[in-house]
């Protein structure tokens, strides 16, 4: 496929992989089995909880839609990985702070709150804020709050299992570990697509359109995620 063929295909392709995203709103979730090897353990398993890390992030599509919008117009490596390190942080630190101490929320609000950062940086990246509020808020200080709520929303679905406390420390770094290691893997992937993609002329114009689709996925998972909780509510 040529570099102008993929930047017009580009945006069909993204709305044909937001379309899947019913059966993909509970990505952030741990899945049945490992949800079971993580009830039934015992000790300390670092490799095992490692993996469990990276497939987490690997299939996190609300991650991978919040990275996919944090990058979008950055272009130097060192911008790259210094958003990516603001998100790594807040995401670590929730994770594990948030299961040690069973500081417990509802899920459904979290990922909420997950979905509404997935649109809030599609209008960031066109530069919506701006336009409405005269008002640009700063960027890194965004990512990095995210970031916070990322991980706790991943904590709060970890408290559910009762994981051992024997070794329960070791295994969270291992999974924290296992997480950044899906990051990078997911982001590697985004970027050599996006990298291919940019060196197309209308990688600007298909930009918006773009982004509105992230901004309409982010809407999707908030509203998802509402309904949810007020059904649990009822």
């Amino acid at each position: 496929m040529t570099r102008e063929r993929w930047a017009r295909w580009a945006p069909l392709l993204a709305a044909a992989m937001l379309s899947t995203l019913p059966s993909a709103l509970l990505a952030h979730g741990v899945s049945v089995g490992d949800k079971g090897y993580i009830q039934e353990t015992f000790g300390v398993r670092l490799v095992p909880f490692l993996y469990l890390g990276a497939k987490h992030m690997v299939t996190g599509y609300d991650h991978i839609l919040f990275l996919c919008g944090v990058i979008f117009y950055l272009y130097r490596v060192r911008d790259i990985a210094t958003y990516v390190t603001l998100f790594a942080v807040g995401h670590s630190s929730t994770l594990i702070v948030g299961v040690l101490t069973k500081i417990s929320v509802s899920p459904y609000l979290i990922d909420a709150i997950i979905g509404f950062s997935v649109a809030y940086k599609a209008l960031d990246n066109v530069g919506a804020f701006q336009k409405w509020f005269g008002v640009q808020p700063n960027p890194r200080a965004a990512t990095l709050v995210f970031g916070l709520f990322h991980g706790f929303g991943l904590a709060t679905k970890l408290l559910d299992f009762d994981m051992d406390p024997e070794g329960l420390v070791q295994n969270l770094l291992a999974f924290n570990v296992g997480v950044e290691v899906g990051q990078m893997l997911a982001l590697t992937v985004v970027l050599l697509a996006m990298s291919y993609w940019r060196r197309s002329s209308s990688f600007l114009r298909s930009g918006f359109t773009v982004n509105m689709l992230l901004l309409v996925a982010g809407l999707l998972l908030v509203g998802y995620q509402l309904t949810g909780y007020f059904s649990t509510q009822a």
